[in-house]
Order: structure tokens, then sequence, then C-alpha cells
């Protein structure tokens, strides 16, 4: 299959994104043993950078709904890189949180905006998953980028992680400049008229679907290092492998997640994907303490965690059809807050002295939530569908 290379730069700048988000997760004991903090605090480095996402999120897309999306996307990635590089030098715990929450500014606009040209740039029926194509940076990062640079951080140290992250935001600039089309945009449209989809109740179903559903893959995957290093018996040398097992399958998920999403209906896609996380959680809660099978279920959470992508994001354009830009945005805001939510919650029961297994069981209480506000809104919207304006996309390698 040919894959066109103007979705190649939303790739990229996925890669970043994916690998600064993700690769904190995998260097949590090291942080807390240099900064002289327990684990639970450093887990508050990912909530920090998930509440960057939700404020910048709407805020950045607000401000640019006017300049052409290929502007719009370099500039988010200059901020993106440059703060990345000073997280690399950040001298104490308190700099390291204030930075990681602007690190986190650029990431949802950034995805928001990607999202509706990916969409733009799709083949009619093919939506789904030209979304998918460009989130596969996001897995890719997890298959290859983040256990890479998980083991760079356990040998050397964890900073060289922030400005490997840098490095990558400079080639996706580069990439960005030479690939991406100019897409027209709508001069006419400003902040009041792109906000007004939150009047609608179809759109907080889908952002509450996404906070509180998603958020249970996030009690888990906030601390897989405690958990299969205490809990399954893996070494914290071997930790790369299983970071690579679950990166796997957020590359095979996030393929199978826009394919189903094209042929049933996003909807029933959602439903069925909440359904197996909630099982999946479950597992790990009653199995983690058996390796083989411990390792099994990384697989399919790391699966499961990037399948809903194309789906939820489809539903959510449906819910507003003149604002997707700044609904996509929102969508990245409320996946970051599973994120928050999903680390804070799930570090409640360790702080406690529970075991480590007991964050998933706190995710499967979100993800019964998520899958009954799914379950709903395939009742009352399941019937519903896209509709695209179409709109401009000029095939150069350059801005005017």
């Amino acid at each position: 299959m040919k894959i066109d290379k103007r979705i190649i730069p939303l790739a990229i700048g996925g890669l970043g994104i994916g690998t600064t988000e993700f690769t904190v997760m995998g260097l949590l004991p090291d942080i807390a043993k240099t900064s002289q903090i327990t684990i639970p605090e450093a887990g508050h480095l990912i909530s920090a950078y998930a509440l960057g996402v939700v404020i910048g999120a709407p805020i950045l897309i607000g401000y640019s709904v006017k300049f052409p999306p290929k502007k719009v996307l370099l500039s988010l990635m200059v901020i993106f890189t440059l703060f990345n590089a000073l997280s690399a030098v950040a001298p104490d715990y308190t700099t390291m949180l204030i930075i990681r929450f602007l690190s986190g500014l650029p990431h949802g606009a950034f995805f928001g905006v990607g999202t509706v040209v990916a969409a733009r740039m799709a083949a009619k029926g093919k939506e789904a998953f030209y979304i998918s194509l460009m989130f596969t940076g996001l897995t890719v990062a997890n298959l290859a980028m983040v256990p890479l640079v998980t083991y760079i951080g356990h040998a050397f140290h964890w900073r060289w992680y922030f400005a490997i992250v840098a490095v990558i935001g400079l080639i996706a600039l580069l990439f960005l400049k030479l690939w991406l089309p100019v897409i027209e945009t709508n001069e006419d449209t400003h902040f009041k008229e792109e906000i007004k989809f939150l009047k609608r109740k179809q759109a907080w179903f889908v952002l509450m679907i996404t906070a509180i559903g998603f958020g249970g893959l996030f009690t888990w995957f906030s601390y897989i290092t405690p958990l299969m290093t205490v809990m399954s018996g893996i070494k914290e040398s071997q930790m790369a492998y299983v970071m690579i097992l679950a990166g796997g399958g957020m590359v095979v998920g996030n393929l199978v997640g826009g394919y189903l999403s094209d042929r049933l209906s996003p909807e029933k896609t959602c439903v069925l994907l909440l359904t197996l996380m909630m099982v999946s959680l479950a597992g790990v809660f009653f199995l983690s303490e058996h390796t083989y099978i411990s390792l099994a279920l990384t697989f399919i959470c790391g699966a499961l965690s990037m399948s809903v992508a194309a789906p939820i994001n489809i539903m959510m354009m449906k819910a507003a059809p003149k604002s997707e830009m700044m609904a996509a945005a929102f969508m990245q805001a409320a996946f970051n807050c599973a994120n928050a939510m999903g680390a804070f919650l799930g570090g409640l029961p360790l702080e406690k002295g529970y075991s480590y297994n007991y964050p998933s069981l706190v995710g499967v209480g979100m993800t019964l939530i998520g899958l009954i506000i799914a379950f709903r809104y395939k009742q009352l919207y399941g019937s519903q569908v896209l509709h695209q304006e179409e709109i401009p996309v000029e095939a150069v390698t350059c801005d005017k």
C-alpha cells in the first residue's frame, strides 16, 4: 500500500509528542531517585504535562483558527521543541513541573489541527483510516522511541530523553515545511463561533467518554514500570522490551481501530473497545503476578489504548460539523484529562500502601462509567453520518 507522503509530517510530529508524553512513565523511578522524591510525586510530572494539554488546546486553537493550518502546525512544533529542550536543563523538580506544563500546551492543538487536516486529505469513507495514519507516529513512538529512550535514560541519565525529543521536534519542523500542503482556512470564523459546539449535548457525551472511560487505561500505563518490576517479576533492565511490547500493541491497535471504524460505525467500535478495556484491566488486577500472562496483557492493553483514537475523533467531528478543529483540540484535552485523572486516581491506592496492581482496579471502574456513557451515545446518535465540507488542498511543498 502506497503511503500518502502528505501525512508523514503529521506522523513525525506525533512521534515527537508520543516520545515526550510516554517515555516519562518508564523513567519515573529514575527521576524520583535523582530528584529525591517519591514515585507518586514523580507521577505529577505526567499530570502537569496533561494539564498543559487541557489548557493549551482550546486557547491556542481559538487564537489560530483564522490562520492557515500549515503555519499553525509549524508554530506549535516550535513551541513544543523549545520547551522540551529547556526540560533537559531544568535545575530542580519545581522548575521541571512548570516546564512540563508549558511543554504540554501545543500538544492538543497540534493533534486538533492535524486531525482535521488528515480527514480533509482523505478520500470519502477513508477519514478514520487517515486519522489513524497520523496517529501512527504516536504508536511508533511507543514501539521504538519510548523503549530506546527509556533504555538511554536508565543507562545514562533521564535528561537525555528531553534532548532527543527536541531533535525529533526539529526534524518534524523540516518535514512540515517540505511536505505538508497548504490548506485554505475560513478567515470569517472566530473563537465564539468555534466554541458553540459545546452547547451540544452530543459533544459532551464524547468528551466524557474520552476523559473518564479511557482514563482507566492510564491508571495502568502510568505505573507500568513498578507494576512489571515489583508484581510481575520483570527486571528493571528489561523494561525497554516491555515498552516495545506495549508499543507494538499500540501500532496494531491504532490501525485496527481506524479499519473497524470505517467498516462498522464509530459508535459500535467505541462500545466494543471500552468493553475489552474493562476486561483487560480486570485481568491486570487479578493476574499480574503471572509473568507471561502479564506480558500478554501488556500487549493487549497497549493495543486498546490507541485503537480508540480514530473512532472517537470521528464521533467528535460528527458532534461539531462546523467546528471540527476546535472540537478535535478539545478531544486532545479530554484525552489528557484521562491521562491526568488516570495518573492521579491510580496513584491514590499506592499512597495508601496498596500493591501496584490496584491502580488497574480503579481503571476498571472508570472504564465501566465510560462504557455506560458510550452505550447511551450509541442509542441517541449512532445513525448520524459524518458531514465534511470540501476544502481545497494545494499540493505544494512550501508556503506561498
